[in-house]
C-alpha cells in the first residue's frame, strides 16, 4: 500500500470515527469531551486530524520543526502515561487547530526505528505565572484547557495545555492528559 493510499485511508478512518463520536451521546464518552452539537468543535477536531496525519510518519514532523523533547513521561500517581513530546516552539500558544505545539509520540519503536504518533497537545503560557489564578485559561473544541501547571521540563513556564488522542485509544477520554493504558518503563516520571 502506497504512503498516498494509507494516507487516503487513515484520513477516511478518522473522518468515520469523528462522524460517529458525532452522534454518540455526550456522557457516553468517559472524561471531558465536546459537545456533539458543538459544530465549530467538531469541524476544528476533523480539521485537527486532517492536519495532524502527515505526521504519522515521525520523519515528516522533524522535517517541518518538531523537535523531540525530554523522554517519555509517565504519571508519577502510576495513571498512566503521554509519550514522549515533539515540540514545535513557533506554535507555542497557539489555540489553532491546524497549529498544535506538540505531538505525542510512543516511548517504544517499530522494527523501522521510528516512533508511532499517539496524541497532539496544544500548549500556552499562563500570563501571570501563579498557579492560583486562572482568568487567561484558553480553550478549544468547546473545552478548557487544563492547569495552569508548572513547567514539564527546564525552562518551560507554568502553562495550559490541551491534549487531544487522535492516533491512540485513552480509555479515560480523548482529551484526558493522561492515557492510563500507556506506561513508559524505564523513562522520566512527570509531575
Amino acid at each position: 500500500m502506497s504512503a498516498r493510499t494509507r494516507k487516503a485511508a487513515l484520513t477516511c478512518a478518522v473522518a468515520a470515527s469523528l462522524g460517529l463520536a458525532a452522534m454518540a451521546p455526550a456522557h457516553s464518552v468517559e472524561g471531558p469531551a465536546p459537545d456533539p452539537r458543538n459544530h465549530k468543535a467538531m469541524a476544528d477536531m476533523a480539521t485537527a486530524i486532517k492536519v495532524t496525519a502527515r505526521y504519522v510518519d515521525e520523519r515528516q514532523a522533524l522535517k517541518d520543526g518538531y523537535v523531540p523533547h525530554g523522554t517519555c513521561m509517565n504519571n508519577p500517581f502510576g495513571v498512566g502515561a503521554m509519550g514522549v513530546h515533539y515540540v514545535k516552539d513557533a506554535y507555542w500558544g497557539s489555540t489553532d487547530p491546524r497549529k498544535p505545539t506538540a505531538l505525542l509520540y510512543s516511548a517504544e519503536t517499530d522494527k523501522h526505528g521510528r516512533h508511532r504518533l499517539q496524541a497532539v497537545e496544544w500548549m500556552s503560557t499562563d500570563g501571570d505565572q501563579d498557579l492560583k489564578t486562572a482568568d487567561d485559561r484558553p480553550s478549544m473544541f468547546g473545552l478548557p484547557f487544563d492547569g495552569p501547571m508548572p513547567g514539564h521540563w527546564a525552562g518551560m513556564p507554568k502553562h495550559y495545555d490541551l491534549h487531544m488522542w487522535a492516533y491512540q485509544n485513552n480509555p479515560a477520554g480523548r482529551f484526558h492528559n493522561w492515557n492510563p493504558a500507556l506506561k513508559c518503563s524505564g523513562h522520566m516520571t512527570h509531575s
